[in-house]
């Protein structure tokens, strides 16, 4: 008798989800499905405001990344206005984004992933969380706490507050960072090297000592998605949009923001409020791929800054060359981003432009359409406004990081599965890797939730014998 177990929910990622996994009549693996359970409708009631509103409003979507949605947002809004923001403000931005990329990979490496490969897959539950590594590594602990703290630093000092600042608006920024702060950053930056070295160091311990994992824990063939330089420089925001396969080979390249829409198309299934966005020219569900740090890694030819390009240097040859295909790998590459992230930090507090009063270029609505599109720490986020005249928004739609993960959570669900389960009986901390397969991706389900038209569902009403009353279906 065919069989489905249920993880639910799946802990240690942002916001709700469940995983099913469905085993045949021979207890063997058929399928696996990753269920986003919860629903906002961000970009509904954006409708009807006024574009220079939208970026304090769109940071509201989500705690954890504010920043990404705040800047992708201006720059949409940029796009609007059709104005180029004084070079004083892009560093800004940019500085700002840095701050957000390093905290963020910090929370997901040290607090949500760590837990499973420190304290161990088969460890006792009550142990294989953060408290477990404050008890078992302090140290490490308390590193990762103040690496975050660092990342969140960086933009409080620019925008006001750690959380939802309103700093990033049409055209450029409210304000500058000072001397002040940025004699603090410039005197955190050595703690925070010392802190991604060793996790680094440790990491790489892991991974060779436990290859297996790297193997089975969701290594597929698929597409890559990320931003890059024109010269093919890493990239986290601007540049043009760039594809390439699980082989190293560019399947498409220099894609502006305001062409997305002819290679990217999202569906939508049944069992996820999430949708299911797809490489066009390949269709759904074969277009699958794959954005964040693994995918940036991938599409760029290089990182730009020394020390990111030796790390990138080792990982590409220990690990798959110009493709490398396990989602497991996430980690890694979230490490050499935050010591890119560093460097780029280091360089920027030498720039005098970053002290500049010159940091916005006024206009009025001057096109009635806008992208912009900015690395999020998950992966490329889009935000796609339409406005009339008068600048009030007409129609939003948001491609969020996680949402073009979708496929591929889905996939390692399903290749974790099949590598960890035979038969009915099934250990905990087996399903434990399954929900380990989706932390590899640190989904980020708040933002991710919204749908363009109709969310298909399916309603049954069942009586106290268990018999179907009514049934209703929306397609």
């Amino acid at each position: 008798m065919s069989q489905r177990i249920i993880i639910d929910p799946v802990t240690r990622i942002e916001g709700h989800a469940k995983i099913s996994i469905f085993l045949d009549d021979k207890g063997e693996v058929s399928d696996a499905q990753f269920h986003v359970v919860e629903f906002r409708g961000f970009e509904k009631f954006c409708e009807g405001r006024m574009l220079w509103e939208m970026p304090a409003i769109t940071a509201r979507t989500c705690g954890i990344c504010p920043v990404s949605h705040l800047l992708a947002s201006s720059k949409a809004s940029d796009e609007i206005l059709a104005v180029k923001v004084p070079p004083a403000a892009d560093k800004l931005r940019r500085l700002m984004n840095l701050g957000q990329l390093t905290q963020s990979h910090a929370l997901s490496f040290f607090h949500l992933s760590a837990p499973d490969f420190l304290i161990g897959w088969d460890a006792p539950i009550a142990k294989r969380n953060i408290i477990g590594i404050v008890r078992e590594h302090p140290d490490l602990a308390r590193a990762g706490i103040r690496l975050r703290q660092f990342g969140q630093e960086i933009i409080e000092f620019l925008g006001g507050k750690k959380v939802h600042p309103s700093w990033a608006v049409p055209g450029g920024v409210r304000s500058g960072l000072s001397k002040e702060h940025r004699d603090v950053i410039v005197s955190k930056l050595p703690e925070a090297y010392d802190t991604t070295r060793a996790a680094l160091d440790l990491f790489k311990k892991v991974i060779h000592e436990h290859r297996d994992d790297v193997e089975k824990m969701g290594k597929f063939d698929s597409l890559f998605m990320g931003l890059v330089a024109p010269d093919g420089e890493w990239e986290h925001h601007g540049g043009q949009l760039r594809f390439s396969d699980s082989k190293g080979n560019i399947v498409a390249d220099k894609i502006s923001a305001q062409d997305y829409s002819d290679h990217i198309g999202e569906a939508v299934q049944s069992s996820s409020y999430l949708k299911s966005p797809y490489y066009k020219p390949l269709g759904f569900p074969d277009g699958m791929y794959r954005v964040g740090p693994l995918a940036r890694l991938n599409v760029a030819d290089f990182m730009g800054t020394p020390q990111a390009d030796a790390e990138l240097e080792e990982y590409r040859a220990e690990w798959g060359g110009r493709a490398v295909t396990s989602s497991y790998l996430y980690h890694y590459a979230r490490l050499i981003e935050i010591v890119a992230c560093l460097e780029r930090i280091e360089k920027l507090m030498e720039d005098p432009d970053i002290f500049s009063d010159r940091l916005r270029s006024e206009a009025g609505i001057n096109q009635l359409r806008g992208v912009g599109v900015s690395e999020a720490p998950r992966g490329t986020l889009f935000h796609d406004y339409t406005v009339d005249r008068d600048g009030v928004i007409q129609s939003v739609n948001m491609i969020i990081a996680t949402g073009q993960n979708n496929l591929a959570m889905n996939r390692s669900c399903l290749e974790i599965a099949k590598a960890y389960i035979d038969g009915p009986e099934i250990p905990e901390h087996v399903l434990n890797r399954v929900e380990h397969g989706i932390r590899n991706f640190d989904p980020c389900l708040s933002c991710s939730t919204h749908a363009v038209g109709q969310m298909p569902m399916l309603i049954k009403l069942i009586g106290p014998g268990g018999e179907l009353l009514d049934e209703k279906r929306r397609d």
